[in-house]
């Protein structure tokens, strides 16, 4: 852990209601011997000062593997905006850094990386980009937690749109392709083992 780390907490997005693979709680699908959230953490909880999960179902489950759960402050499955705004309500750190529960490569340097793109850029919100816009790999300043919530209570569920509010910054992760695979459909299993033995 840097001194940086300090300034984050860590959000791993797991409130999604899985449609694609079936409907099944991704954060939970086994990949290579255990959860995927479980995976996610071990790389970026030493990145971070806190690390919390955001759930909407099976928080005990969640809590029981040691995880500090949130969940959404807005019903019916509102989507990433709403497990961002769940994380940024009562943020003891500056910064909210998100990752979403079904990518299990997170780089060691994504915090470092985002941190050191919106301190350049005086940004308020930091986007990794790769091979298109990763929306969902974020850093979220504090501040912006009340206009999120406003927004989210007006019906605003896109994330692009959100972000091009404020101050943003790209984050190009180009050099990091594998990072951004995930498990979307029962037959990415065979894409993500094939990196998974790579990564190592």
């Amino acid at each position: 852990m840097t001194p940086d780390s300090a300034s984050l907490t860590g959000l791993i997005l797991a409130g999604g209601r899985g449609s694609r693979m079936g409907g099944v709680d991704k954060g939970l699908v086994e990949f290579q011997g255990e959860p995927l959230v479980v995976q996610i953490a071990r790389r970026l909880a030493p990145q971070v000062g806190t690390l919390k999960i955001n759930a909407n179902r099976n928080l005990e489950r969640y809590a029981a593997l040691g995880f500090e759960v949130v969940a959404d402050r807005f019903p019916d499955f509102a989507g990433p905006l709403a497990g961002m705004a769940s994380g940024l309500h009562g943020l003891q750190t500056p910064w909210l850094l998100s990752v979403p529960c079904d990518s299990p490569f997170v780089p060691p340097d994504y915090a470092a990386r985002m941190l050191a793109a919106v301190n350049a850029a005086d940004a308020e919100v930091g986007m990794a980009v790769c091979d298109g816009r990763q929306p969902v790999f974020a850093l979220v300043s504090r501040h912006l937690g009340e206009d999120l919530e406003r927004a989210l209570a007006d019906g605003e569920r896109k994330i692009d749109r959100w972000f091009a509010r404020h101050r943003l910054v790209e984050v190009d992760f180009s050099d990091r392709p594998d990072a951004f695979l995930n498990l979307n459909r029962p037959e990415d299993h065979a894409a993500l083992a094939a990196a998974g033995a790579q990564d190592r």
